[in-house]
């Protein structure tokens, strides 16, 4: 196993590049994932390794050791906790980084049962509300996450940090808006668009069919796109003085309100 020492090494100074820049990870087609647990869901989810790099001193306070047992050698990288704090984005890391080769998240990709529930997201920007929203995704079961026009990168480090490596375990497809339409329409998937001035309160909504929410960013809310184009308009009652919940707030109590009426 190679060791690294110096926070100069071209390796680590790559991997500060990949960290802040969109564009630095599209053009190597590499990202990083920090996190023995989110290493483990990546392996799971077919991911391949370009490199990995392990700090023994905090890799030994784990509580998932057993991620190296899918590792080869030949891919590993020793540094020290100097060098390794210089490269970890996130406190209390437990000492391994990798980088990794993103996925297509291609429409076609969606393997979705005979009666879907998906969250459709419009220009999602901020990483921390597209993690949140993974991790319900997630927990709810829900069979696909569909991110339409976005403008945030699905694999910025704090989309993975926040989604808690649920990235890695919800299919995940990027579209246009135009896409996403004519996909769940020839899927014949009813559309709910939440926004505050629907007509429909959520509870009284039936999302035992195949369906899909439609989530705006909290700034602006939906693109007059979804407002003319989706099936109905919904809405969650809002009883305090601001009008609004955060966009991941708001899609969980979507999503965990189809879920109740599925019976899960």
């Amino acid at each position: 196993m190679e060791q690294i020492t110096s926070v100069q090494n071209s390796r680590i100074k790559n991997i500060h590049k990949l960290s802040a820049k969109a564009r630095e990870r599209k053009e190597q087609g590499l990202f990083i994932i920090e996190g023995a647990r989110e290493l483990s869901l990546a392996l799971a989810g077919k991911y391949a390794f370009d490199s990995v790099y392990i700090c023994p001193g905090l890799f030994e306070k784990t509580d998932y050791p057993e991620v190296l047992r899918s590792i080869s050698p030949d891919i590993l990288y020793e540094v020290n906790e100097a060098v390794f704090q210089k490269i970890a984005y996130r406190e209390g890391s437990d000492g391994i980084l990798a980088l990794a080769k993103p996925q297509p998240h291609t429409l076609p990709e969606l393997n979705l049962p005979e009666n879907p529930f998906v969250i459709v997201l419009e220009a999602v920007e901020k990483p921390g509300n597209l993690g949140a929203i993974l991790r319900t995704a997630d927990a709810a079961k829900a069979d696909a996450v569909i991110v339409c026009d976005p403008l945030t990168d699905i694999y910025n480090p704090n989309v993975i940090r926040s989604s808690v490596g649920c990235l890695f375990t919800v299919p995940v497809a990027i579209c246009t808006n135009d896409e996403a339409l004519t996909y769940l329409r020839n899927k014949q998937i009813q559309t709910y668009a939440a926004e505050l001035t629907a007509a429909q309160w959520y509870q009284d909504t039936d999302f035992t069919a195949p369906s899909a929410i439609i989530m705006g960013t909290e700034a602006d809310g939906l693109t007059d796109f979804w407002l003319q184009h989706a099936g109905r308009r919904i809405k969650i009652p809002m009883r305090g003085v601001i009008d609004s919940l955060n966009v991941s707030v708001s899609t969980a109590i979507l999503t965990f309100e189809a879920m109740r009426q599925r019976g899960f």
